[in-house]
């Protein structure tokens, strides 16, 4: 019998810590408390880690962006202590905006690696970026962040075999992205606007068939190393490179020592294949249903990943609800396959 502490799918641990969360944060749904909303699944979050049985090192935090500090900043440690090492990546409410307002595609998520694989590049906030799925793969090359955007569009839709009029692009809907997507919209492709929603977004692009060919932009960097997670996975690829968006962003990447210049792959992004990625949905959106309650029950829907063995496992979850809480029975309907012809199954 093997001793790797990685024989275990620790994704299926994960998804119970994404699915805890999004039951306590679906309940702000649409209340307009961002405060709240934030604290109640951070808590949520941080206690379902807790429960682990890894030793987790959060390699980056949303601090730098946000400015608000919670348990889950960078460098804090989360899970047991007594297993294995890993590095994580958390984001209770990816969408925290979607979510209080009502609105669709908010999710849950969190990912992990074996500890020091993952790029550590505190105190960064924003990374430019470019996801694409598989069909595309090795095509990407990191001179398609510096190529305009025709040229890196017009690379993707000869490798997926369509016109660059059919593309559909990913985009947040920020004044930053104001020539990137006058200059997508020019190339000829379809521009998809969405106000929040940076992991979704990749997780889509990085996975066939659900209606987005790639993400551009600059986001966050803690989104874009959780993206990255996902992506690797999902055997897709994505180029990246630090985007600081203030002066007081610049020094302090500066005195860090990171380099602005450096293009960085998926690959250098996350450096093992041993990765384990798990998001649950919050509202409904294109990628995940949200949490449905149903009086004495409640539904949930998430996507599990598992990078080594490239499988993907969608599941369906039903909680039964006591005096207003969420028990921690629940019964799950798994849908599992690989993501890549090379995909293997295991447990």
């Amino acid at each position: 019998m093997s001793t790797n502490p990685l024989e275990r799918n620790l994704g299926l641990d994960l998804v119970r810590v994404t699915e805890w969360t999004a039951l306590q944060a679906g309940r702000w749904m649409g209340l307009g408390n961002r405060i709240e909303a934030d604290r109640v699944a951070t808590e949520a979050m941080l206690a379902a880690l807790n429960e682990l049985e890894m030793d987790g090192y959060i390699v980056i935090g949303e601090e730098s962006k946000s400015g608000r500090h919670s348990p889950l900043d960078t460098g804090n440690r989360v899970g047991k202590g007594d297993g294995p090492a890993m590095d994580v990546v958390a984001d209770p409410i990816d969408g925290t905006n979607l979510l209080v307002q009502g609105r669709a595609g908010a999710i849950s998520v969190v990912a992990v690696a074996p500890r020091g694989t993952m790029w550590v590049c505190a105190p960064a906030a924003y990374m430019e970026k470019i996801v694409v799925d598989r069909e595309v793969g090795r095509a990407l090359v990191p001179e398609c962040l510096e190529a305009p955007a025709a040229w890196t569009l017009a690379l993707i839709a000869r490798c997926k075999g369509k016109d660059v009029r059919d593309l559909v692009v990913f985009v947040l809907d920020r004044p930053r992205h104001a020539e990137l997507i006058e200059e997508i919209r020019r190339a000829g492709a379809r521009v998809s606007l969405h106000s929040d929603g940076d992991i979704a977004g990749a997780i889509m692009a990085a996975l066939p068939g659900h209606g987005v060919d790639v993400l551009m932009g600059v986001g966050g960097v803690a989104e874009g190393v959780t993206a990255a997670c996902a992506v690797r996975a999902l055997r897709g690829a994505m180029v990246a490179r630090l985007a600081p968006q203030s002066r007081r962003e610049w020094e302090a990447v500066t005195q860090a020592g990171l380099d602005t210049r450096r293009i960085l792959t998926c690959e250098e992004l996350i450096q093992s294949n041993e990765v384990f990625f798990a998001a649950t949905g919050v509202t409904d959106g294109p990628l995940l249903d949200g949490v449905h309650y149903h009086g004495r029950y409640a539904t949930t829907h998430s996507l599990v990943l598992r990078g080594e063995t490239g499988t993907l496992r969608r599941i369906r979850a039903e909680y039964t609800l006591e005096e207003g809480q969420t028990s921690t029975a629940a019964v799950r309907f798994f849908d599992a396959h690989p993501v890549a012809p090379t995909g293997r199954e295991r447990a």
